[in-house]
């Protein structure tokens, strides 16, 4: 059995998109896609700097885009499950049909519009604890004022909240934790500070019309396969400010008898975490085309 899972913010390196837009029809899929959400995604994909695509409003739309394409590049594969890491959410949404492509970007460009506007109003982060107890570790954070907004599993934590409260933690480590790593994003993600970007994709979410997904749907809310597309759609819009649960969505794997793991690009981050967590599964990262070959005879294999 093969599970599909697209990665989330932080996994953008600039150029990434290079090698995809090679791919027949890629650069014209992406062109209607920029047109449609009024973004250059190809330009963000292949010429901007990091600073550029760390941009809330630009990294959401370029990874959703990214998923998409790398995952039509396989071919017309049936998963027996999907899922995605926070943003990759809604690009797990499109694998199983619960959005078509446009509604897709049209979604995470909203998402990602308000997510920037919510991190601007007091200046936010968020940082990855490795090692550790998780329970202890949890603990030492909302000592700390923070919140645990990512629980990944695999002896890994992402903690959110100010600079200032992150400054603390750089100071104040949990027990067991061997490092505090900065991440790449611009806010506090999946916390009290992205409420108000809360109600702006709700009201987004009313103009869409949601199918239900045609695969096994495992949410990150609370690693629940999930079986109408408007409960999708209702937790894509809480999911903002609710912390991701990736740990129980690979308890769900198991759970599923999942053989193999196929992570969309920009991959890595997922496949690190289910080497450690999801021990006998094979996974496979695309991170360029290079990587399609292998990834057809997993599905082959597994799908």
């Amino acid at each position: 059995m093969l599970v599909l899972v697209a990665p989330g913010q932080g996994a953008q390196t600039p150029g990434f998109l290079t090698p995809w837009l090679e791919l027949p029809g890629a650069a014209d899929r992406l062109g209607a896609w920029s047109d449609a959400i009024g973004l250059d995604l190809a330009h963000y994909g292949t010429q901007a700097d990091a600073d550029a695509i760390r941009d809330t409003a630009v990294a959401q739309p370029l990874l959703v885009a990214a998923g998409l394409l790398s995952a039509a590049a396989l071919g017309d594969i049936v998963p027996g499950a999907v899922a995605g890491h926070s943003v990759g959410e809604i690009t797990a949404a499109a694998y199983a049909g619960v959005l078509d492509d446009t509604a897709a970007l049209t979604l995470v460009r909203k998402r990602g519009l308000a997510m920037a506007e919510a991190a601007a109003i007091t200046e936010t982060g968020m940082s990855a604890l490795l090692g550790g107890d998780p329970e202890v570790s949890v603990a030492h954070l909302e000592k700390l004022g923070l919140t645990p907004a990512n629980m990944n599993g695999a002896g890994q934590i992402v903690a959110a909240g100010t600079m200032e409260q992150l400054a603390a933690l750089n100071e104040d480590k949990p027990e067991g934790v061997r490092k505090v790593v900065p991440l790449k994003v611009a806010g506090a993600f999946h916390t009290h500070h992205m409420g108000p970007a809360v109600e702006k994709l709700a009201e987004a979410a009313k103009e869409l019309v949601p199918a239900d997904p045609t695969v096994a749907y495992v949410s990150n809310k609370d690693g629940r396969t999930v079986t109408t597309g408007t409960e999708v759609l209702e937790r894509l819009v809480g999911q903002v400010a609710n912390p991701v649960r990736w740990d129980l969505c690979m308890e769900t794997f198991k759970e599923l008898g999942v053989t193999a793991l196929i992570e969309a690009c920009p991959g890595g981050t997922l496949t690190g975490l289910a080497k450690r967590a999801l021990p006998g599964v094979k996974t496979l990262a695309l991170k360029t085309r290079d990587d399609l070959d292998a990834a057809r005879e997993l599905v082959a294999e597994h799908a």
